[in-house]
Order: structure tokens, then C-alpha cells, then sequence
């Protein structure tokens, strides 16, 4: 079984085995264990959980709704991707008095849909993941007008393009950080982050390692006849370019972890961005590792988690992306020789 399959159905029978019962602010209920740390190396494949069929567009539209930095379900919504769809329905029957009269979760996405009025107000989630990556807001300087306080040169601040820069400009350094968990603002937003922040790393590739990159990248078969690893000369970067001369590394700290449903997301798509990052900066992506807090199994996942871990998993696939604007939130992929397991439903708890 491949690694990643291997590893998350070991978390699973860890929860199984060791979780103690706890209640939740769901009112579902779980297993839970505290401190977990998951480690894939990405010249494996893509970390896509080959044990059951997983929806990857679900998962990279989402990615993009966080780098385009909408807090909006709408685009979700649009885009066939419901995974706020209940945080945003829970926010609206809570919040009283409604304009409208409370209506069915099914009859509130549709008005997302068609109504834009009502999705301007119902469908935002406050400043959630993408407010945060890409506009943490910095106060300004507050001054008394006489008895007026005015506040001046308001800003907010880009995390994300403020990572690429410092990745091209000192790649070397340890503040390669982007942060959701703004406690200014926790009580503002329907769901306070559980991902709440990711760290990367950079490290210069050995020449061993950048002729492996130039003759996979050069050669379809027969990669053999040309590397010699054990006499190998210094790399000629004028006649090899442009093969990358640094690795790149994510690791992510999550707070809460739905280990079911969540956990395959998030790993998927932290590599994604991962790939994508490296992509900006000219770089090889390498360590993907998750530093997992609160790592449950909701009680009405436990027959579904007993299942999958029953599973042999394939090999994982490869994945290329295309037109990538990150900035944008904009990105094609090709998933090749993805194989899998067939779904296994388990429902959501908000």
C-alpha cells in the first residue's frame, strides 16, 4: 500500500483503538486522540487516499476560494462545491430577526443561487481563511479630531503575496509563515480556523538530486543509461537550465481534525498549494507534513472508518497543474492514474 493510504488508515485505527469519548459543540459526539503528525514525501505522488474515491474538484475549488480571498459561499455554490453550505445555513437560522422567513437547507442554497441580494448577506461567512491569507486587516493610527476619533492609513496585509516574495528574495528564512488564526477577529467569523496556519522551508538541492530532476524532465524511459550517480560531474547550470536549485517544504498546523472527512482534504489540498507555490518560485516541492491537534472520529463515522481501514490501496497518481495564476486563484490540473476504492458516505457535522 502506498504511504499516505498507509499512514491515514493507521490514524484511524489509532482513534479506534485508543480515542477517548468526547462531546463536541456538533452535538455528535466523538473519538479523540491529541497530537498526530503525518509526513509524505512528494516525490511519492500526490497524496490523493486511493482506500476510497475522493472529490478532487470539490477540494480544489475550495483552495481557490481561499486564494482568490472570498468569504463568500456563493462562488462555492456556483461551483458545485458544498462544504460551508451548513456553516453558512446554521449562521442564518441563528441569526434573528431574518428578512426572509427560515426556510429548508436546500431552499437557502438555491436562493444563494438566484438570489443576489440574499447571497450577499446570507452567504458570507465573515473573515474566514481567505480574509485572512490574503487581507489580514492592519489598523490604522487612531488620532482625537477635537471629540472625534479618526483613524488613518488603514491597510491590510497580503500574506500570501508577501510569502512569494520573501521565498524569492530569502528563501533561507524562518518567518515563511501565513497565519488564519487572528484573534482579533475569531468572534467575527462562523467557524473560527481549524488549519490555522502553514510554515515552508527551503533547502539547496544536491546536484545528485537536480540531474535526477533534468533527466526525468528530459527522458520519458531510460533514465538509467544516462545518471550515474557515483561519478557524476558538478551540475552546468548553463546547459541544464532551467532545472530548479532549491526544494521546498509545507507544514501545516490544524487545530481540529474530522479525520474522516476533513483530513483527506486537507492534506490533498496543502499539497496542492505546496505544488503551486512551488511552481511560483522556480522551486521542487518535497516535505509535506501536518501537525494535527485534536484528531477525532465523529461517533456516526466509526462503521465508515472500520470499513476503509479493511482497504489495499493502489499507487498514487501525479498530478499537473496549468495556467496557474496564484494570485488569481486560478489553476488547471491533470490527474493522472488516479485509481480508487469506491465512496464511502458519512455525514457532516456543523
Amino acid at each position: 500500500m502506498n504511504n499516505i493510504d498507509k499512514q491515514y488508515n493507521e490514524l484511524l485505527s489509532t482513534i479506534l483503538e485508543h480515542g477517548i469519548d468526547k462531546s463536541d459543540r456538533t452535538g455528535t459526539g466523538t473519538k479523540s486522540i491529541f497530537g498526530y503528525t503525518i509526513r509524505h514525501n512528494m516525490k511519492e505522488g500526490f497524496p490523493l487516499l486511493t482506500t476510497k474515491k475522493m472529490a478532487v474538484k470539490t477540494m480544489m475549488t475550495e483552495l481557490k476560494w481561499f486564494l482568490k480571498g472570498d468569504t463568500n459561499i456563493k462562488y462555492l455554490v456556483d461551483n458545485n462545491c458544498h462544504i460551508w453550505d451548513g456553516d453558512a445555513y446554521k449562521k442564518y437560522c441563528d441569526d434573528s430577526p431574518h428578512p426572509y422567513p427560515v426556510i429548508t437547507q436546500p431552499e437557502f442554497i438555491n436562493k444563494i443561487k438566484t438570489d443576489e441580494g440574499f447571497a450577499k448577506t446570507w452567504g458570507e461567512l465573515g473573515p474566514v481563511y481567505g480574509a485572512q491569507w490574503r487581507g489580514w486587516f492592519q489598523e490604522g493610527e487612531q488620532v482625537f479630531e477635537g471629540d472625534t476619533l479618526q483613524v488613518y492609513n488603514e491597510k491590510s496585509v497580503d500574506q500570501i503575496k508577501n510569502l512569494l516574495e520573501q521565498l524569492k528574495k530569502n528563501p533561507d528564512s524562518r518567518r515563511l509563515m501565513v497565519s488564519a488564526w487572528n484573534v482579533g477577529e475569531l468572534d467575527l467569523m462562523t467557524l473560527p480556523p481549524c488549519h490555522y496556519g502553514f510554515q515552508m522551508y527551503t533547502r539547496l538541492l544536491t546536484d545528485k538530486e537536480r540531474y535526477e530532476y533534468w533527466f526525468k524532465n528530459n527522458y520519458e524511459t531510460g533514465m538509467e543509461r544516462y545518471f550515474d550517480s557515483k561519478n557524476l560531474p558538478d551540475f552546468d547550470d548553463t546547459r541544464h537550465e532551467p532545472t530548479p536549485k532549491r526544494a521546498i517544504s509545507l507544514m501545516w498546523n490544524q487545530r481540529s481534525v474530522d479525520t474522516f472527512l476533513g483530513l483527506p482534504f486537507n492534506i490533498s489540498s496543502y499539497a496542492t498549494l505546496l505544488m503551486l507555490i512551488a511552481k511560483e518560485v522556480h522551486m521542487i516541492p518535497d516535505q509535506l507534513i501536518g501537525n494535527l491537534g485534536d484528531v477525532h472520529l465523529y461517533q456516526n463515522h466509526l462503521n465508515q472508518a472500520k470499513e476503509q481501514i479493511k482497504r489495499e490501496g493502489y499507487d498514487l497518481p501525479y498530478i499537473n497543474f496549468q495556467n496557474v495564476n496564484l494570485l488569481g486563484g486560478e489553476f488547471n490540473y491533470e490527474l493522472i492514474n488516479y485509481n480508487y476504492k469506491p465512496t464511502i458516505k458519512a455525514p457532516l457535522s456543523n
